[in-house]
């Protein structure tokens, strides 16, 4: 774990940071499984001036992914939208979620914002119904906006304690953000 630890503070402290930063933010609300905190953090406390860039890095490309889930779940549901529903056992719920949508969808992706609930599955599900885009859109930049700035700031006023713990748990801080992953896929599979 002690060269992964390094490879990515390593990683975190280059020039491709931001680009990389950006990527998994992108990915991770329309296909990718691995949150863009994997990488913020390390990223934050190597170069804690630069907390609030990498926050709104992580909010902008987080929110042009979920533009290209819900597009996912508009425009491609019969191929692709439809294979990655079924893909996370969604498929058979569809009339559910339409139900609570309907009348709690802005709620929903608001609070999803902050939970290890798969962000992308609410973009594809937003999609699919055809939830406003405009505000789905507001709604997205509220939601992950918070989060990312959230995070950022306890990291860069907590950053000494952090980068102590993490580099001495680094094992553990993956290991909890698997878990976290998998809970949140577990705990949306429950929710419908």
């Amino acid at each position: 774990m002690k060269k992964l630890y390094d490879w990515t503070m390593s990683l975190a402290a280059s020039r491709h940071a931001p680009f990389a930063l950006g990527a998994i933010a992108f990915a991770e609300s329309s296909f990718f499984p691995v949150p863009p905190d994997v990488i913020l953090v390390p990223m934050t406390l190597a170069e804690p001036r630069k907390a609030w860039l990498f926050a709104a890095i992580c909010t902008v490309a987080s929110v042009a992914g979920g533009a290209l889930g819900y597009a996912f779940g508009a425009l491609f549901y019969d191929s692709i939208g439809h294979w990655l529903i079924d893909l996370y056992g969604y498929g058979p719920k569809m009339e559910a979620l339409r139900a609570f949508y309907a009348q709690w969808g802005a709620i929903f992706i608001l609070v999803k914002g902050f939970t290890p609930i798969p962000y992308k599955l609410v973009t594809i599900v937003s999609g699919l119904l055809a939830y406003n885009f405009p505000l789905f859109l507001l709604l997205s930049l509220i939601t992950r906006g918070a989060r990312f700035f959230v995070l950022a700031a306890a990291i860069n006023h907590f950053g000494d304690p952090i980068r102590d713990k993490l580099e001495s748990h680094f094992g553990l801080f993956v290991g909890s953000l698997a878990v976290i992953v998998v809970a949140g896929f577990a705990l949306a599979a429950k929710m419908f």
